[in-house]
């Protein structure tokens, strides 16, 4: 439950907490009435559902509603599809709020980061809870630029339900084509809504089309838009025939009016209203077989019999198995079409106990959780989130956790419910926790009871035929499907100020690599620099920022460089051996390995055996060779960079006795760096999708420019005014473009970039680049 995820720490002010465990209802109505509420600066915020006045709820549905009534679910779209101005809507319509925050102005409720304000982005994800119309509703505002594409993966993981918002001139986009299958990937059921209907240029039939052709989805259309672009004023619900006219003089959106199509006053709009549904009854008859008995038998001749209740319930059926995704309009910067697309979220979007978790099984209403996102509060220290997925937490108890393989406490459990903190005495399955206390879990983790329970669910899944890892212990089957994090793209040094602040960076660093995995920091094992690994010029700037505003550290960043991979393009055999005498102890190995370029990409080297090697060789000896092959796989001859796509094969291995782990570690890590000396060796580059969207007078000087940056055009598309360039172009090519795109185009192009793989450069760049680095880098 997560209301102010954000926990409105802008100025680490504490936000207060009332504790209401064991307070019968008349206290808690008094306390809430005495509390201050802390506020941010310029918003007016509702009191807390359920507890206005009299009208006093059941005090556990306001915390732990029936698992029916809960609905977890995300907002994901293209960067500037209008994400955050939806969310904002969404909670003033609720209740949640008192004023329409904007994104402009720079006062919405979930981009609080001053980052976030100042660029007028989402940079992390938010989360809010609401009532609305009795369901709880946890609510997920995710980041659209792709420079932050792993705080959607790992929201999405924990949801049950997505709303993807696209800008309707516009249809589908190249981060939407991300975001959408990020969620195929996790099976989440979705809805699309196709916001900024008010725009000129939008267009109702393209987006939908874009939705059919490029995601490959089945769109079933429940509204039709009433006018488009400026003359846009309402939207015809299919389902039940009726219309929704939004009053112009109303300044919010609240007030609207819902009529029935007649025959007299709306005959042409009654007709194709009609046609729409019947269209939409038979899409759906296809799709859902006890809907198609429905209605071949009872409502065959006549469909404008068919009850209204029963297309909802096919649809949600339809939803849930992710064969087709209902269609909304509106604009919610002009506060339409916002109710109803909160009345389609609580009925189509499925509750936690519809979603189908093969693991839940094996936990037998055991704890099982999953940490997915992890924040610093100056006050409390760490506060991480937990999706529940059976089983109950509570305060002061311990928990474990799987992957970290160690036992922690809970100290404190909140529901940031409305404008504060609430401490509550527990929370069940199918509801998002936030604890505090919890030291060492971090995102991806999987929490358990106590490690009893995570063994007898082991055994329970080893049982049923369920393992699909190999076994280094039981507790690993367990683990949920954690994050996938993308390795960094861009790495430049960064210095602390003196000397005497580098254990404040040291700490500023970990505290952000645990909010954000995607953030990787590294040792220069020859300057003895701190090395920065991220995702995109933006994502390095952010965090530059937030060490600055955050950690109160000026920092200074060296220049951005691209992380290349290296890898070899020929058979090689080498032989070493290492002898050592240590004291009275002599350490002696001799090592013979054959290195090859891998068949197929692989990041990690490939190692194998040769027969006369696996047999009885220890355990540790294995260890200690995989270790070694690793450590002379991090930096390549050519660059220092990472080699990938290299098979290794072990023909001898001669070991005296006594001779150490460590030894063996470092004969085969040097074995294997003289193989890649000898080998010929070649550079990858990454290789970016680029998509860049023009007005057509601009579109040569645009394509010229790529053709400079080595640029590969794939196709060009047309989108009512403008060209869409889709191609391929180094990323070493690409940066600071943003800059020179602005230029060429007086601002009116935007382009969007993400990674597409590593290939190989050609012998005259590569050879440019070599003399380049000759200064930094021996040239071997």
């Amino acid at each position: 439950m997560l209301s102010n995820l954000r926990k409105f720490g802008v100025n680490n002010k504490k936000i207060p907490i009332l504790n209401i465990n064991n307070m019968p209802c008349s206290k808690i109505r008094a306390s809430l009435k005495r509390l201050k509420l802390y506020v941010l600066p310029g918003r007016n915020y509702s009191s807390l559902p359920g507890l206005v006045g009299n009208d006093i709820k059941s005090l556990h549905s306001i915390i732990s509603p029936p698992i029916a009534k809960i609905r977890n679910i995300g907002i994901m779209a293209h960067i500037d599809a209008g994400k955050t101005t939806t969310t904002e809507r969404i909670l003033y319509y609720s209740g949640y709020t008192r004023s329409l925050g904007d994104v402009d102005d720079g006062d919405t409720v979930t981009d609080f980061m001053a980052q976030e304000r100042e660029r007028g982005i989402t940079i992390q994800s938010a989360a809010v809870t609401f009532d609305w119309k009795g369901y709880r509703v946890n609510l997920i505002d995710t980041p659209g630029h792709v420079d932050f594409t792993l705080e959607v993966e790992r929201c999405l993981r924990v949801l049950d339900g997505a709303v993807a918002v696209f800008d309707a001139s516009a249809g589908v986009e190249a981060q939407t084509l991300t975001v959408w299958r990020q969620a195929d990937k996790h099976k989440v059921p979705r809805i699309c809504f196709l916001n900024k209907m008010d725009k000129t240029g939008a267009s109702f039939k393209y987006a939908v089309e874009s939705i059919r052709e490029k995601l490959k989805a089945k769109p079933l259309l429940l509204q039709l838009p009433l006018g488009e672009g400026k003359a846009f004023e309402g939207v015809v619900d299919v389902v039940s025939k009726e219309k929704l006219v939004w009053n112009r003089k109303s300044e919010d959106g609240k007030d609207f009016e819902r009529k029935p199509l007649l025959e007299m006053s709306d005959a042409k709009l009654l007709k194709e209203t009609t046609e729409a549904r019947n269209a939409l009854i038979e899409q759906v008859a296809d799709l859902d077989d006890e809907f198609a008995d429905l209605v071949l038998g009872e409502f065959s001749e006549n469909f404008d019999l068919l009850p209204a209740e029963k297309l909802q319930t096919a649809i949600h059926r339809v939803t849930l198995a992710q064969t087709a995704v209902p269609v909304l309009c509106g604009s919610a910067l002009k506060n339409k079409g916002v109710q109803p697309l909160l009345d389609a979220i609580t009925m189509y979007l499925p509750s936690p106990e519809e979603r189908n978790y093969e693991f839940l099984q094996w936990y037998k209403g055991d704890l099982c959780a999953l940490s997915f996102k992890v924040l610093h509060d100056k006050q409390r220290g760490p506060l991480v989130f937990m999706r529940i997925y059976s089983g109950t937490i509570k305060p002061q108890s311990a928990i474990y956790n799987i992957n970290g393989n160690c036992t922690e406490r809970i100290s404190r459990l909140l529901l940031p419910f409305a404008d504060q903190h609430i401490e509550i005495p527990s929370l069940t399955a199918g509801n998002i926790a936030l604890t505090v206390g919890l030291k060492h879990t971090a995102t991806g983790d999987t929490i358990a009871s106590s490690k009893s329970s995570a063994l007898a669910a082991a055994r329970r899944a080893e049982r049923e035929g369920e393992k699909k890892h190999r076994q280094n212990s039981e507790a690993e089957r367990l683990l949920l499907a954690g994050v996938e994090i993308p390795e960094p793209v861009f790495f430049c040094t960064i210095e602390p100020p003196s000397v005497a602040k580098q254990p404040d960076l040291d700490y500023a660093l970990k505290c952000l690599q645990r909010e954000d995995p995607s953030l990787k920091v590294k040792l220069d094992p020859d300057s003895g620099q701190t090395i920065l690994c991220g995702m995109g010029e933006l994502h390095i700037e952010i965090i530059h920022d937030r060490i600055k505003r955050e950690y109160g550290l000026e920092t200074y960043l060296g220049p951005l460089q691209v992380a290349y991979r290296e890898t070899i393009l020929n058979v090689v055999h080498a032989t070493d051996t290492l002898d050592r005498t240590l004291g009275d102890k002599r350490h002696l190995v001799t090592v013979e390995l054959e290195v090859k370029p891998n068949e197929t990409c692989c990041v990690t080297p490939v190692l194998k055996y040769a027969g006369c090697v696996s047999e009885d060789l220890p355990e540790a000896s294995q260890e200690a060779i995989e270790n070694g092959i690793h450590s002379a796989c991090l930096q390549g001859p050519l660059l220092g960079s990472p080699i990938q796509d290299v098979a290794i094969t072990l023909h001898s291995l001669i070991i005296h006795p006594g001779t150490s782990t460590t030894m063996i570690s470092a004969c085969v890590s040097r074995c294997v760096q003289k193989a890649l000396k000898k080998a010929d060796k070649q550079v990858l580059e990454p290789l970016m999708n680029l998509e860049v969207t023009v007005p057509g007078d601009y579109l040569s000087p645009v394509l010229a420019d790529l053709a400079q940056r080595r640029g590969t055009i794939q196709e060009i598309q047309t989108r009512q005014e403008n060209k869409i360039v889709i191609g391929f172009v180094p990323l070493a090519e690409i940066m600071g473009y943003s800059t020179v795109l602005r230029t060429l185009t007086s601002g009116s192009a935007t382009f969007a970039l993400e990674l597409s793989n590593y290939q190989a450069m050609n012998p005259q760049d590569q050879s440019i680049l070599l003399s380049r680095r000759s200064g930094l880098t021996q040239v071997l």
